[in-house]
């Protein structure tokens, strides 16, 4: 019988870089979940609370993500109930199930990580579970997982500053966010403006003074025509009713539609705390970001033709079929280059 794998998915972007993942692993049995817990305070949260609507952990995140799945023709497992699985791929590692705490586990970056405030310091001198942080500040840093497949040299010196054994992190580059001269070949109609990236903090219970930011990028962009790229679970009405009171007549407005294309069709792009604004820097352009953009650039993800699937299915593989001690493993941890042309017979 063949091995079997079980992804957990979160957002659209985590569940599609699974997906890229799980393609260069067609000698096993993958299989996908939307995050879950087995834990009794958290499922009861879930369950009884709203606190959890605006993460990845119930609704309108699970829809998708499950509709994506369906849509690909991909295996579901909702909280890995079907099988007994020799690997977890995590998309984080501030909720795990304790089912699987004997199982081998990765984790597989998916993008920005939050900033760290006075909250995440508290939840970890307290030994609060990571979660109550009520972001993904302590995503990547809680040593949890065996082995941490991580963006760029800069995010390993990162998680490893913040409480994760150096041993377990791998530079492998992250899918979605390896490979951004791809999108300077599009057909987007526009170009030369400002873009604006923004961020679904009010739908995820975080503060943010909307018209106070719109009125900021309209100042940056000094008269040139202004083109904002709304957060896929924004409230659509009421971001584009305040764009359309504070910027200028002309202003674009996309809730859907392919970002990288926008951003390479820009002049300058300004973002909050959106992972894109990494396009940006790939690409060039101009950026501004709620982070320090120098500290932006030194994380920014590899560029490497987009060889991140690749690179993480082949630490997957590896560590599946390896039967010695874990710390052995991790001893030898390195990737294997394999030339572009084979990639892309893998996808054939």
């Amino acid at each position: 019988m063949r091995r079997k794998i079980l992804f957990i998915t979160g957002s659209i972007n985590q569940t599609s870089q699974m997906h890229q993942i799980s393609k260069h692993l067609n000698g096993y049995d993958c299989w996908f979940s939307q995050l879950f817990s087995d834990g009794t305070f958290l499922k009861a949260i879930i369950k009884y609370t709203p606190f959890a609507d605006g993460t990845v952990l119930k609704g309108q995140f699970r829809a998708k993500s499950e509709e994506y799945l369906r849509l690909h023709g991909l295996q579901i497992d909702y909280s890995g109930i079907k099988n007994k699985y020799d690997l977890v791929v995590y998309c984080t590692d501030m909720v795990m199930a304790n089912k699987f705490k004997h199982t081998k586990t990765i984790w597989v970056q998916e993008g920005m990580i939050d900033k760290r405030t006075f909250l995440t310091g508290v939840v970890k001198a307290i030994g609060l579970p990571p979660y109550f942080t009520g972001d993904t500040s302590l995503n990547g840093s809680t040593n949890a997982c065996d082995i941490y497949c991580v963006a760029s040299e800069g995010y390993k010196e990162y998680f490893n500053q913040h409480g994760t054994d150096s041993k377990k992190l791998i530079v492998t580059g992250i899918p979605n966010y390896d490979n951004h001269r791809e999108f300077l070949n599009n057909d987007f109609p526009f170009c030369d403006y400002v873009m604006v990236a923004t961020t679904d903090m009010r739908e995820t219970y975080r503060l943010e003074n909307r018209p106070k930011f719109i009125k900021y990028a309209v100042r940056i962009a000094k008269g040139r025509r202004l083109l904002f790229k709304l957060h896929p679970n924004e409230k659509f009405d009421r971001a584009t009713a305040e764009i359309r009171r504070y910027a200028p007549a002309g202003t674009l407005i996309y809730q859907s539609g392919n970002t990288g294309h926008m951003i390479a069709n820009c002049t300058e792009l300004i973002t909050q705390y959106s992972t894109v604004v990494y396009t940006g820097i790939a690409l060039g352009k101009k950026v501004y970001s709620y982070f320090d953009v120098e500290e932006l650039k030194r994380l920014a993800p590899v560029q490497n033709e987009g060889r991140s699937a690749s690179n993480i299915a082949q630490v997957c593989s590896s560590y599946l079929e390896f039967n010695g001690r874990k710390e052995d493993f991790l001893a030898e941890l390195t990737l294997t280059p394999k030339p572009k042309e084979q990639l892309l017979s893998q996808y054939a």
